[in-house]
């Protein structure tokens, strides 16, 4: 096996060529390595910037066995890569983090049932086999409820907001595959957000929680750090971290937590790789979430991650988000960060942009009408 840490000019594989990855491998380039970006799709955002480039089926088992002999480590940038594949890929190179933390993150039923072992409260929650399934627990968590999807779901995608029981049917019928997961509704006061990395040798450091607004179930708006109480903060970053441990895992976890209006926090889901909630550290942190990643996998001592700007940032997203680029790219403060898509498909993340403020100064805005042209 690969001695670690590795040294610089080795190679990282990433499965996966989305804007997760294309930053991952900006963030490796700047500490002198280089990657292997496998992916089905010719033309995505990794791959141009990549070192090395497989274009093949996860499915593949022989493009697989080539890819991992021409790596010296595996990570990947989004939780749906199949399972399989990584298997595959286990027993020929190392893989950060592993295919016990891909599984657990893969179902929503292992990864409610993992929190909950460690300690970390979530919504009520019920699986669902059946339609008499579906009935029984509805009668039991009350409406309105949350059916969702075991797997491939994302970006409000793969769910659905039962109201009445005449809502039953049809989302049984519409959602897929099954089991599916009944969750009671959370009345929740905002949505937060914490990222951790864990490194080879144990060693975890948190990021600040950040504060998120979504727009049609998309995340539209971070606010970094969270705007809440120094304890829920602190319970934010020690759930995270529990998560990271749990799991064993090298590399970066993303833990999202509904906060209820008594200050108690519920996770919701878990992503271990990096997370669309921490791209502010990107330009408010001198080490950013793509950096730590890249230390945790290569086995790197992690970098500080202290914050030296607040920051707020913006998804831009679909038409309208290409709209406002040049806007954006012309205001002093805001530093912007476009992906390659060719295409402005409404609903797909085209770039984000990140306004950075002195320390301190999200504490006095009341709402993001104050940022201005952000």
């Amino acid at each position: 096996m690969t001695g670690f840490p590795l040294p610089p000019g080795s190679i990282i594989g990433i499965l996966g060529g989305g804007q997760l990855g294309r930053m991952s491998a900006l963030a490796a380039a700047r500490l002198g390595y280089a990657c292997h970006v496998y992916a089905p799709e010719a033309d995505s955002p990794g791959m141009q910037v990549a070192a090395h480039r497989t274009v093949a089926a996860y499915e593949d088992r022989d493009a697989l066995a080539r890819f991992a002999g021409s790596v010296a480590v595996v990570t990947f940038e989004f939780e749906n890569v199949p399972a399989a594949a990584l298997e595959a890929l286990a027993g020929l190179v190392p893989c950060r983090p592993g295919l016990a933390a891909l599984a657990t993150c893969q179902d929503r039923v292992a990864e409610k049932a993992f929190l909950g072992r460690i300690g970390v409260p979530v919504a009520t929650w019920r699986a669902v086999e059946t339609e008499a399934d579906l009935a029984a627990a509805v009668a039991e968590l009350g409406l309105p409820a949350v059916l969702k999807t075991t797997r491939l779901g994302y970006d409000g995608r793969g769910q659905a907001v039962l109201r009445s029981m005449d809502d039953l049917a049809p989302a049984f019928a519409r959602l897929a595959p099954r089991p599916l997961v009944l969750e009671a509704f959370v009345p929740f006061a905002a949505e937060i957000s914490a990222i951790a990395a864990r490194g080879a040798d144990g060693a975890v450091a948190t990021f600040d929680p950040a504060e998120n607004r979504h727009a049609h179930h998309i995340l539209d708006l971070s606010f970094a750090p969270a705007r809440v109480p120094e304890a829920v903060a602190a319970a934010a970053r020690a759930h995270v971290a529990a998560v990271a441990e749990g799991l064993d895992l090298i590399g970066l976890v993303a833990l999202e937590m509904f906060l209820l209006p008594d200050g108690r926090l519920l996770g919701n889901e878990i992503a271990p790789r990096p997370h669309n909630s921490g791209h502010w550290t990107m330009d408010a942190c001198a080490a950013s979430q793509f950096e730590q990643h890249v230390r945790a996998v290569v086995g790197l001592p992690l970098a500080l991650p202290e914050r030296h700007h607040d920051a707020v940032m913006r998804n831009l997203i679909g038409p309208e988000g290409m709209a406002a680029w040049p806007r954006l790219a012309a205001t002093p403060g805001v530093v912007g960060h476009l992906y390659g898509k060719a295409s402005a498909r409404p609903g797909r993340k085209m770039g984000h942009a990140t306004r950075l403020l002195p320390r301190g100064a999200l504490a006095t805005m009341e709402d993001a009408a104050a940022l201005g042209p952000l």
